[in-house]
């Protein structure tokens, strides 16, 4: 009889046993589920290194180039267009060929003149397209050229003033002394 109880409360337990498996299988899965949801926001949040800016991969590649300094909207759309990408697919998805034919799209973009940022330069009279640190660069050599020959817009710029025609009456007034000072000592000299 003795062996029969065992028997039975052994049948009893392995039930109860294969249950607490059961539930670690259902834990396991979800944990598995978060693991991958998380790598999946990992992958997104890489960024991809793209004319020597980086674009978060969770971005489209329609609004990822424009991150690039130089590249508009329009220059944008170009891109994806002439290089018959997707706007709506995800930067992540991008290949490493396709990321070396859109820099090297952008280093020698061939657009139409009006979508150039600069036109007729005024050393080679060619129309270019700069971007990133070459933009600033040739933008900083302008001014400094502008402050040189002491052109209207250089003087501005010297002087720290708006050079694009803005008023100045009530505006731009930072780091000017407002309103008039008052002496304390001048005020007792004033009353004998």
């Amino acid at each position: 009889m003795a062996e029969k109880e065992k028997t039975e409360t052994e049948k009893k337990e392995k039930p109860k046993a294969e249950e607490k498996k059961e539930k670690p299988k259902a834990e396991e899965k979800k944990e598995r589920a978060e693991a991958e949801r998380k790598e999946q926001k990992q992958r997104e949040e890489y960024l991809i290194r793209i004319a020597s800016t980086d674009i978060p991969g969770s971005t489209s590649i329609y609004s990822g180039l424009t991150r690039i300094k130089g590249i508009s909207w329009m220059i944008s759309s170009a891109v994806c267009k002439l290089l018959n990408l997707d706007k709506r697919r995800k930067i992540l998805t991008l290949s490493e060929k396709e990321i070396s034919q859109i820099e090297s799209f952008i280093k020698n973009i061939k657009l139409p003149s009006w979508l150039v940022n600069r036109r007729a330069d005024s050393e080679t009279g060619v129309d270019r397209h700069l971007i990133t640190a070459d933009l600033d660069l040739q933008r900083e050599f302008d001014v400094r050229k502008m402050k040189k020959i002491r052109s209207y817009k250089g003087v501005r710029h010297i002087l720290g003033q708006p050079v694009r025609g803005q008023r100045t009456r009530a505006h731009f007034r930072k780091g000017r002394a407002i309103g008039v000072k008052r002496l304390k000592a001048a005020q007792p000299a004033a009353q004998k």
